[in-house]
């Protein structure tokens, strides 16, 4: 006997016998899927198996209260499936997410480990069969969707939505305190008329809003369970009351209101709602991307960019050029987001693959969008705290480039006109000198007049001045 069989056991299935790891709670099913999948390395998410977890457990429940299942048998089921969702046996789940298209893998990988515990749990329950008794009422086709919205939705609801309801505040407070801090704005990426920093900072916080509320409108399709459609969506082997029944169950252990889907067809045959996650996902990173982008933009220098404001410093920025620090925070939330922009490309494509009643690229949809959601409830809370949290505003800085900035003349447009401005301002940036000086020498308007029409304050509030249209 090689070395190799030592340290394997013989399992059986439907298609014969299999050689398993000696220690291995799984059995010859995810064996061969073991075998036929050794392409990435990547495996299912926590996230994930924790929904599955969740799932078998509930229902096992379900189909005891139906009187299909043992109670006794159940119990050791439910009693397995909970330590799977609690993460105690993630090493048991070995198979990489590109693998068969419905998932069917990683749902037997499950059915067998449960099976396997439940029979440690409780001899009584040995007799429990993966297929028979873990899958009852269950296929590979509804439980696999119905993972990736329990997943999703969980992901979402515990993670994601506090971190976006975090930086919110953290941008709402910032702006409050920088109310005062009139700036340079900004078209195009050229001066413009003067800002109030609040104010362009609580921009960024309706943003995160708007980001917010745009994923939790999605929620309500989120909530809608596959489970209960079996192989193709006719429910064929399920109670009549399954899916109801399971939607309550697992709505019971979440505090999630999860339902029965209205069409075990649309449920099982398409991704569509997960496109529509990932959507928003998508909007809320192209948010972060632009945030991101003005928190360096106005960050850089110190001598020869904008240096309105400097970003906490956290660590060297070069291995070569000494007390150089960059903007890390920043840069690492602009490369998340375009993951998060990369996985939704990925996930629009799986999700065309719903040919006739199952889509079959289950596993990776499941990947991305979790990794998605992931990613940016982690990147948003490091955001939100080791940068703007902390910048601090270079106001005398601030100060002396409104000061010098020649776009002040734009609040003279409605007493000299258009023309006579532009002239202004044209001397002004030739003879590197101030608008209000030009000003004097070239309109009678008075001293007072010309300080009271230019100031900088007044010009950063909406409605104070006139102004012309364009950018």
């Amino acid at each position: 006997m090689s070395e190799h069989q030592e340290q394997t056991r013989i399992v059986r299935d439907s298609m014969g016998e299999m050689r398993v790891p000696n220690g291995a709670m799984y059995g010859a099913s995810t064996g061969r899927g073991v075998e036929n999948f050794p392409i990435s390395g990547i495996r299912f998410s926590r996230p994930f198996l924790r929904a599955l977890g969740l799932i078998k457990a509930s229902t096992a429940r379900v189909n005891t209260d139906l009187g299909l299942l043992d109670p006794a048998v159940s119990a050791s089921i439910q009693a397995a499936a909970n330590e799977v969702a609690e993460g105690r046996w993630d090493e048991e789940f070995p198979l990489d997410i590109f693998q068969t298209g419905s998932g069917t893998s990683t749902n037997t990988n499950a059915n067998e480990v449960i099976a396997t515990r439940a029979a440690q749990i409780d001899p009584a329950a040995a007799a429990a069969h993966p297929n028979d008794h873990v899958n009852m009422g269950q296929s590979s086709n509804d439980t696999i969707p119905t993972a990736i919205h329990v997943s999703a939705y969980l992901e979402i609801e515990e993670a994601l939505l506090p971190a976006m309801r975090h930086l919110e505040h953290t941008l709402r407070v910032r702006a409050e305190e920088l109310h005062g801090v009139v700036k340079t704005g900004r078209t195009h990426l050229m001066d413009a008329t003067p800002v109030r920093l609040g104010d362009e900072v609580g921009g960024w916080a309706a943003q995160i809003r708007n980001a917010r509320l745009r994923i939790e409108s999605s929620l309500p399709r989120l909530a809608k369970l596959a489970q209960g459609g079996t192989a193709v969506g006719s429910g064929l082997n399920a109670h009549p009351e399954f899916g109801v029944r399971v939607a309550a169950e697992l709505s019971a252990r979440t505090g999630l209101p999860f339902v029965e889907t209205d069409n075990h067809f649309e449920a099982q045959a398409s991704q569509d709602t997960a496109v529509e996650i990932s959507g928003q996902l998508k909007a809320f990173a192209v948010a972060m991307i632009k945030i991101s982008n003005d928190l360096r933009h106005m960050n850089s220098g110190p001598i020869a960019g904008l240096g309105e404001i400097v970003l906490p410093a956290l660590q060297p920025g070069s291995s070569i050029m000494p007390g150089k620090i960059n903007p890390v925070i920043p840069e690492a939330t602009m490369m998340v987001c375009a993951q998060v922009i990369g996985n939704d490309a990925t996930i629009a494509i799986g999700a065309q693959h719903g040919n006739f009643e199952l889509n079959v690229m289950l596993p990776v949809i499941a990947h991305n969008l979790l990794q998605s959601i992931g990613l940016l409830a982690s990147v948003t809370n490091v955001l939100a705290d080791k940068a703007v949290a902390g910048f601090v505003a270079n106001v005398d800085h601030i100060n002396d480039l409104v000061d010098r900035n020649p776009i002040m003349v734009t609040a003279l447009n409605p007493i000299i006109g258009y023309d006579a401005a532009a002239a202004i301002a044209k001397q002004a940036y030739a003879e590197g000198r101030r608008v209000k000086e030009v000003a004097a020498e070239r309109t009678d308007l008075s001293a007072a007049d010309l300080d009271r029409i230019l100031d900088p304050t007044e010009l950063a509030e909406p409605g104070i001045k006139g102004a012309t249209s364009g950018g």
